[in-house]
C-alpha cells in the first residue's frame, strides 16, 4: 500500500531544504586557498572587522558581525547607506572590511569600498558573481557557487543568503580557532542567560572555606555528626593532619552505620573509621556544567573543591547549580 503524499507545505519545505543543502555542499566543495587568504586578512586586523551589506545581505552581515564579536573577533556592522552619511568615520586604520553582496553591484557599498581602498584597509567580499565590481575591488573575493534560489520565482534571496550566512559562520569559527578561543573566553562575552550559567566555573558558585563542613579523622562520631548537621550540606569532609581530604561522610554512611551496628557502635568510632575514602572531587576551575555531569553520573548532591595540594577550599552543592540556572 502506497504511503500518503505529504502535505503540500511539507513538500515545499523539503524542496527548499534540499535545494539549500545542495548549495551548502557545493559551497564547501568550492572552497580553496582564497578562503584561507580571507581569514588571514581578517585575522591580521589590529582593529575591528567591519561587516556590511544592503537589504537581505545586510541582515546576514549583522548576524556575522554578532557571531564574530561573541567568539573573540572584535566586529561591528555598518550600514552602507549610513556609511555614506557620516558613519564612514566609524571605520579607522587597523580595521578590515567584510562586504556582502550577491550581485556584487550594490551601489550603496561604493563609498565604503572607496574608503577601504583610500586607507589601505583589507577588503574581503562575499559575492555571487565573479565578474562584479565588488569582486574586482576586493583583496580577496569569496565567490558563491551558482545555485537556484529556493523561491519558486527564483527571485527572493533564500539559497544565496543561506550560503552567505554559512560562509560567515565558517570564517568566524576559523578566526576563533586561530585565536585559540576557549569556553572560558566565551563566557566572558556571554555572562547572562543559560549559556553563561553553564560556562560558569566551580569557583564562581562554590561555598568558600568559611562554610566548609570538615573535621579531622580522629574526631569522635558524636562530634562529627554535630559538625555535619551544622553546615547542612548533607556531608562532612574528613581531613588528615595536613588538611588534605581523606574521605567523606554522608547521610548514607550514617544510615549504613546505624543499620550495621546500632547507634552505640557508630558513636564509639571516629570520623576516619566511618568515612568513605577517595570521594569524587573537583577543582575550582572546573566548568559548572562538568560538575553537574559528575553529580548526575554518580548520583551525588555535593562535591568538595580541592586545591592542587588536595586540601578543601570549597564545596559545591546541587542547589547552587540549580540557583545559578546550570541544572
Amino acid at each position: 500500500m502506497n504511503a500518503p503524499a505529504p502535505h503540500p507545505d511539507i513538500a515545499t519545505a523539503r524542496r527548499v531544504l534540499a535545494l539549500e543543502s545542495e548549495a551548502l555542499t557545493a559551497l564547501a566543495d568550492s572552497l580553496d586557498d582564497r578562503f584561507a587568504q580571507a581569514v588571514s586578512r581578517l585575522a591580521s586586523a589590529t582593529g575591528r572587522v567591519v561587516v556590511s551589506g544592503m537589504g537581505k545581505s545586510g541582515h546576514v552581515a549583522r548576524k556575522i558581525a554578532a557571531t564574530m564579536a561573541s567568539t573573540g573577533t572584535p566586529a561591528l556592522f555598518v550600514h552602507p547607506a549610513e556609511a555614506s552619511h557620516g558613519d564612514l568615520g566609524m571605520i579607522v586604520a587597523g580595521d578590515a572590511v567584510l562586504a556582502l553582496s550577491n550581485s556584487g553591484e550594490t551601489p550603496e557599498l561604493a563609498d565604503l569600498i572607496g574608503h577601504a581602498k583610500r586607507f589601505g584597509l583589507p577588503l574581503v567580499g562575499i559575492i555571487g558573481r565573479a565578474d562584479s565590481t565588488l569582486a574586482r575591488a576586493a583583496d580577496v573575493a569569496l565567490v558563491l557557487p551558482a545555485a537556484p534560489e529556493a523561491c519558486p520565482m527564483g527571485l527572493a534571496p533564500t539559497t544565496s543568503t543561506t550560503m552567505q550566512l554559512a560562509l560567515g559562520d565558517a570564517i568566524a569559527v576559523a578566526l576563533l580557532e586561530r585565536r585559540g578561543f576557549t569556553a572560558a573566553d566565551f563566557r566572558v562575552f556571554h555572562p547572562g542567560g543559560k549559556l553563561g550559567a553553564r560556562l560558569s566555573r566551580v569557583r564562581d558558585l562554590m561555598h568558600g572555606a568559611e562554610e566548609l563542613p570538615v573535621a579531622p579523622s580522629a574526631m569522635p562520631m558524636d562530634a562529627a555528626i554535630v559538625a555535619m548537621t551544622a553546615r547542612r550540606f548533607g556531608c562532612l569532609g574528613v581531613t588528615d593532619s595536613d588538611g588534605r581530604l581523606l574521605g567523606i561522610i554522608t547521610d548514607g554512611d550514617l544510615r549504613r552505620g546505624l543499620e550495621s551496628g546500632g547507634a552505640a557502635t557508630l558513636l564509639s568510632r571516629t570520623a576516619g573509621e566511618v568515612m568513605t575514602r577517595a570521594p569524587r572531587t573537583v577543582r575550582p576551575d572546573t566548568l559548572a556544567a562538568e560538575a553537574l555531569h559528575e553529580m548526575n553520573t554518580r548520583a551525588i548532591t555535593a562535591l568538595f573543591v580541592l586545591d592542587d595540594g588536595g586540601r578543601p577550599v570549597g564545596i559545591l552543592h546541587i542547589h547552587d547549580l540549580l540557583r545559578a540556572g546550570v541544572a
